[in-house]
């Protein structure tokens, strides 16, 4: 999406995205609970990297202190894919590149740490969802909700939520419309986690080019919205308010 401004009585155009902000509040509970199974399980534990999972991407054993993961990071890096959590994940949209240099991600998690020092969970969870990529030239939940399914992100269904959460990891290759196969197994995973069922969910990393068309999302005015039956509401939102105390 190109970005235009008057500077100085002339007219410039940016390639860099540009985003719609939505509270927290505004987005649906399912959704945040979705994004956090797919993305970031321990979101609300952490502190800004998550030892385990780097470990595990690593294939080495837990590591309980950030500096010895960050070491552990930069020797083995090359074997790294993925495991970036949430925070990384806005640390590298707010500050970064996404070049794949080793340092880039040595930046991106003593960034996480510091933003985690600074915010609320909530807080990155909401500047996470308004910022991410969901499409080409698609950025921000509140847009890729209403071009996805014609709805605010207040009222996403728990099959439409999940699917959402599934594109996060191949915006560019593949979305509920558009190729939808490898969003709809990871769909089927998170909302299998989600209902208590003990499954892996693997890290996944954008890893090809761009093939996807971009998505155009319709008028606000246009959208006729029912609001879709409650499922299952309750629970998950006991267990979003008991991962926030």
């Amino acid at each position: 999406m190109m970005r235009e401004r008057w500077t100085d009585g002339r007219l410039e155009r940016s390639n860099l995205p540009t985003f719609q902000p939505t509270a927290l509040k505004d987005i649906s509970p399912l959704l945040q609970r979705m994004v956090i199974i797919g993305e970031d399980s321990r979101f609300r534990t952490h502190h800004g990297i998550d030892p385990a999972e780097i470990g595990d991407a690593l294939g080495l054993g837990r590591r309980r202190d950030a500096w010895g993961t960050i070491v552990a990071v930069w020797r083995q890096r090359d074997a790294l894919r993925g495991a970036s959590t949430i925070t990384q994940q806005l640390a590298k949209n707010l500050y970064l590149s996404s070049s794949r240099n080793p340092l880039r991600k040595v930046k991106e998690a003593i960034t996480a740490l510091r933003l985690e020092l600074a915010l609320s969970k909530d807080r990155i969870l909401e500047l996470y969802l308004s910022m991410a990529q969901w499409g080409p030239g698609l950025w921000g939940v509140d847009a890729a909700s209403r071009a996805y399914f014609g709805v605010p992100p207040s009222r996403l269904d728990e099959a439409q939520a999940a699917a959402l959460a599934a594109t996060l990891p191949h915006p560019l290759t593949s979305t509920p419309t558009f190729r939808p196969d490898r969003t709809l197994v990871r769909r089927d995973l998170i909302l299998a986690r989600y209902h208590g069922v003990d499954v892996y969910i693997p890290p996944e990393e954008e890893d090809t080019v761009l093939l996807v068309p971009p998505v155009i999302a319709p008028p606000i005015e246009s959208l006729n919205v029912q609001l879709p039956v409650q499922a299952d509401t309750a629970q998950d939102t006991a267990t979003v308010h008991k991962d926030s105390s």
